[in-house]
């Protein structure tokens, strides 16, 4: 298809606490992506860099940060910032520099030095930034607000602790098998039942951690992957980063950034996830039905269950059921976090998004060791940014 990229490299920088700088991090990533790739970096023609504000100014020139840290060799560079969706945003920058025909070969990197704890709002006012107002305002954390969508599952849809549990169960036994993976143990549901409350009804166990890691993809044209002697290569065939449509009756949480209350019903009630990942279905010219494998942004036990919901893999309500019928667990009908999700690597913000890809990436060629999907053709992210930031990525091979 016309706007298919080849992924000819994966690479990661493992996650955890590790306390030095991101862009070290992020040049760890890169060159095991190019040895993967087998690229030269000098053949490289663009980098695109997905950084933070956190990282003070470097962070807000990524692209340049780590081209400078691999050594000026004249390539151009993008830097993008779009929180949690920053990598796929950088993703889908690095596949139209391609499709234009501006460079051949292009570095996508991401990476993160987080802070200990959860985020915690910005010094100073800074009212017109969402998390300012959420923490500020109305002293909702990300933990808060993730307890508040947990309840709200429990009372319309019916879901359980036990069934939170089950999640990080699943996705814990999942990063145990991944080198890259911050928390490489097996957990029991007795033992996420018996962590800490941290915002009713979440235990410590049902919540994602910050950290320090990083991810990179080489990304190529189609025929240069096949000049290059790859000549089937995983190709990225979607990319979307849609924003939110008003009006909408739908609270879509955990994004306060990215809703409203409308007197009048639109025409459909779609929330916003399942508009992110309808989006990249259509521009794939796939469906749900076609999906071997998912990975999804667990910032919780309960935001998995609503991701099965949004991307179509079950009917609205039902998220839980599918997990307890071991369709999302390994040998299941539709996988979803084999990597072990956020639940084993906690977020590196700038990160998460092309770390998803890198995992389906490894999926579609059966080289996912212990963790492989038989069979694995067709994979989807689903991730979301602050500020009405839409975050999925198809692959197939």
């Amino acid at each position: 298809m016309t706007g298919e990229v080849a992924v000819l490299g994966a690479g990661m920088h493992p996650w955890g606490k590790w306390g030095r700088g991101f862009v070290e991090y992020g040049v760890v990533a890169a060159r095991a992506a190019l040895a993967d790739a087998g690229v030269d970096w000098r053949e490289v023609g663009s980098v695109v860099g997905a950084g933070t504000v956190r990282g003070g100014y470097p962070g807000y020139v990524a692209g340049a940060a780590f081209a400078k840290a691999l050594g000026w060799q004249g390539a151009r560079v993008t830097s993008v910032y779009a929180a949690c969706a920053s990598g796929a945003q950088a993703i889908g920058a690095a596949r139209t520099q391609i499709l234009a025909g501006m460079a051949d070969v292009v570095l996508v990197v991401g990476a993160d030095a987080a802070p200990k704890g959860f985020f915690r709002p910005a010094d100073g006012d800074r009212p017109d930034d969402p998390d300012w107002l959420r923490f500020r305002v109305l002293g909702a954390t990300n933990p808060a607000y993730f307890g508040l969508y947990a309840r709200r599952r429990m009372a319309v849809h019916g879901d359980t602790l036990e069934d939170f549990a089950q999640v990080k169960v699943k996705n814990a036994a999942a990063g145990a098998l991944n080198a890259h993976a911050r928390y490489r143990k097996a957990v029991t549901a007795e033992e996420v039942a018996a962590s800490a409350v941290v915002a009713d009804p979440l235990r410590l166990l049902d919540i994602c951690a910050t950290s320090d890691g990083a991810a990179a993809l080489v990304l190529s044209s189609v025929e240069f992957a096949r000049r290059h002697e790859a000549s089937d290569p995983v190709r990225i065939r979607a990319v979307s980063t849609v924003t939110p449509t008003y009006p909408t009756t739908v609270l879509d949480l955990p994004d306060i950034a990215t809703d409203s209350a409308a007197a009048v019903a639109p025409a459909t009630e779609e929330t916003f996830r399942a508009s992110i990942a309808r989006a990249a279905y259509e521009e794939a010219g796939i469906g749900p039905e076609d999906i071997s494998l998912a990975e999804v942004y667990d910032l919780s036990t309960a935001l998995e269950l609503q991701w099965y919901e949004d991307l179509g893999l079950c009917a609205e309500g039902e998220g839980a059921k599918l997990l307890r019928d071991g369709a999302t667990s390994p040998g299941g009908r539709v996988p979803v976090n084999t990597s072990g999700g956020l639940a084993s690597f906690g977020e590196a913000v700038p990160a998460q998004a092309i770390a998803q890809v890198c995992e389906l990436t490894w999926q579609l060629r059966g080289a996912a060791g212990a963790r492989q999907v038989a069979g694995a053709r067709v994979g989807i992210t689903a991730n979301q940014g602050l500020f009405g930031h839409g975050s999925a990525v198809v692959a197939v091979r």
